[in-house]
């Protein structure tokens, strides 16, 4: 039951704002990652958390987002780059 419930579409309108939270190593090449994927769209990007060791921060990226599509393919683009540990 529970699986059936994490499957649901989300019910959204779109253009709408998203927030992405990715996580690295270093916040200078996270930096540079949301620059390349992102390109020449407006985003917002701020200081989320860092692990209690300094080896992990978190980046929030707050953009909009066109359709779903759009906010899957931006999602993919931030997973698969080289400097993201994870994507929220």
């Amino acid at each position: 039951m529970l699986l059936d419930s994490c499957k649901q579409k989300l019910d959204l309108e779109y253009p709408c704002l998203w927030v992405y939270k990715i996580i690295g190593r270093k916040q200078e090449d996270l930096q540079v990652a949301i620059v390349e994927i992102v390109q020449a769209r407006e985003c917002l990007i701020s200081l989320a958390n860092a692990s209690s060791g300094g080896k992990y921060l978190c980046l929030d990226v707050e953009l909009v987002v066109l359709s779903a599509e759009d906010r899957e393919a931006q999602y993919l683009a931030f997973k698969e780059h080289p400097a993201v540990v994870m994507v929220l």
